[in-house]
C-alpha cells in the first residue's frame, strides 16, 4: 500500500513509510480536494469530496493518515449535513490502513462541528461522540474552545466558509490540498464551491512544503503566512 511518489518534502521526523515522509503539523491544518478549475463542492446531494477527487483511494488514505494524526476534527455544520453517515473516524474513510493509521496516532479524534444556529440533526451518528458548538463564536473562541479540552493538533475539513474565516484570522498553519485532474465548470447560481468564500484575503503567502503524485493526482502541503 505505497500511493505516493515523493517529488518534494522539507518536513524532519520520524516518517510514515506509506506516505513518504512525517505528515504531522503543529497547530491548525485544514485539508481539501480540489478540482483543477477550483470546484472544492458541489451542490449535490451528500457529500461531494469523493466526486470532486474522482474516487482517488490515495486522497481516501491521506484523509484517514491526517485524522490519525489530529487531536480534533473540526467541521462546519454544512459539512455535516453533507455527510449523513460519516463519523469523521480516521478508519472509516479508509479501513484498509486501521492498523496503519492506529500506530500514527488516534483512530477516533475528538469531532467539533460549528454551528452558529444550532439547526443540525442530533440524531446524526457523528455526535453521539462529537461536541457541538453553537452560537456566533468567533474562529478564536472556536479554537479556545477545542484547546480547553486538551487538544492541540487540530483538523480542519471545511467547508469553505468555515476555513475562509479561520484564515481571515490568522489562525491556519498548513494546508494539505488535493489537486484532482477533474474540470467541472462555473456557472451563475450553481451552487459550486471554491475553496475560499466570502473574504478577501489579501494574498496571504504560502510556502511549499511537499510535493507528492498519485498517478495525476497532486498532494500539496503548504505552509501559511511564510514566504514563497
Amino acid at each position: 500500500m505505497n500511493f505516493f511518489e515523493v517529488l518534494f518534502d522539507e518536513t524532519s521526523g520520524a516518517p510514515v513509510a506509506e506516505y513518504g515522509g512525517d505528515p504531522r503539523w503543529s497547530g491548525v491544518a485544514v485539508n481539501f480536494v480540489e478540482s483543477v478549475d477550483g470546484v472544492v463542492a458541489l451542490a449535490t446531494e451528500g457529500e461531494s469530496g469523493a466526486v470532486v477527487s474522482g474516487g482517488s483511494r490515495a486522497d481516501h488514505f491521506l484523509m484517514g493518515l491526517l485524522r490519525s494524526c489530529a487531536d480534533a476534527v473540526l467541521i462546519g455544520a454544512g459539512t455535516l449535513r453533507a455527510a449523513q453517515r460519516d463519523l469523521w473516524f480516521a478508519d472509516s474513510i479508509f479501513p484498509e490502513a486501521r492498523d496503519l493509521y492506529a500506530r500514527v496516532g488516534r483512530l477516533r479524534p475528538r469531532l467539533y462541528v460549528v454551528s452558529g444556529s444550532g439547526q443540525v440533526d442530533p440524531a446524526h451518528p457523528a455526535l453521539r461522540d462529537g461536541v457541538l458548538l453553537t452560537g456566533k463564536l468567533s474562529p478564536r473562541e472556536i479554537l479556545e474552545r477545542i484547546g480547553a479540552d486538551g487538544h492541540q493538533r487540530i483538523l480542519c475539513e471545511g467547508g469553505p466558509r468555515l476555513f475562509t474565516e479561520l484564515a481571515a484570522a490568522g489562525l491556519v498553519d498548513e494546508i494539505f490540498l488535493t489537486l484532482s485532474p477533474h474540470l467541472f465548470g462555473r456557472f451563475a447560481g450553481d451552487g459550486r464551491k471554491a475553496l475560499t468564500d466570502g473574504r478577501d484575503l489579501g494574498g496571504q503567502p504560502l510556502r511549499l512544503r511537499s510535493l507528492r503524485r498519485s498517478g495525476s493526482h497532486l498532494f500539496l502541503r503548504y505552509a501559511v503566512g511564510s514566504a514563497s
